[in-house]
């Protein structure tokens, strides 16, 4: 078995970021894609965008600089950036909807090879659906990306042939990033993009449980 380091949240953050053409409107999602506003790359206008209804959002404020005034659809605290607004949700959908977002980058309890997305609800009794502005998103963004761990706290891929969760979009994920690997969805299946130091294509298959196409 090889040895190689999975990616930390930070760097997993950096990873998406990098990926990120300049020029672009962009959400991101509640939970880890928040942390791609930490790494956006200098000299690049790269314009955040959240569903509760903010355009021109930066980093994250610095502990003590807080207002709670202005948060994010997660209901952290945010920054605005010179020129940055903020208006009704009504209209921050309507921008969804009408797919004026370049990319929106969502977390997943589960995407399908093709690209089905799944993150919503896990059908458990007792669990809160939580769709929230997800669907609006995967379907209005010109691009979705999926940012998540590869695999459970019980060590199954979210990678799957099939998602057996409540779907919240057909054929919409475009690329998985997680922390050992990056992948395309393509109507033949996966393809690789990039994988850490020291991992092999046939031990990220193993992982994934599905076939691989190589870069």
């Amino acid at each position: 078995m090889s040895t190689y380091q999975k990616r930390t949240k930070d760097e997993l953050a950096r990873r998406v970021a990098q990926d990120i053409h300049d020029g672009a409107y962009v959400n991101l999602g509640i939970g880890m894609p928040t942390q791609v506003a930490n790494h956006i790359p200098a000299g690049l206008e790269i314009i955040l965008q959240s569903e509760n209804g903010i355009l021109g959002m930066g980093p994250a404020p610095a502990a003590g600089a807080e207002d709670y005034d202005l948060i994010n659809a997660g209901k952290q605290p945010v920054t605005l950036l010179p020129g940055g607004a903020f208006f009704h949700h009504a209209d921050s959908f309507a921008m969804m909807r009408g797919g004026h977002l370049d990319i929106c980058v969502l977390g997943a309890f589960q995407v399908s090879t093709t690209g089905d997305l799944a993150n919503w609800s896990t059908g458990e009794p007792g669990a809160i659906p939580a769709v929230g502005g997800a669907m609006d998103l995967a379907i209005g963004a010109k691009q979705t990306w999926v940012m998540m761990d590869l695999l459970t706290k019980k060590g199954e891929s979210k990678i799957v042939a099939q998602c057996t969760y409540p779907l919240t979009g057909i054929g919409c994920v475009k690329r998985i990033y997680t922390d050992v690997a990056t992948l395309a969805c393509t109507a033949q299946g996966l393809q690789l993009i990039d994988m850490v130091e020291g991992l092999e294509l046939a031990e990220l298959e193993k992982l994934v449980g599905q076939p691989i196409k190589a870069a």
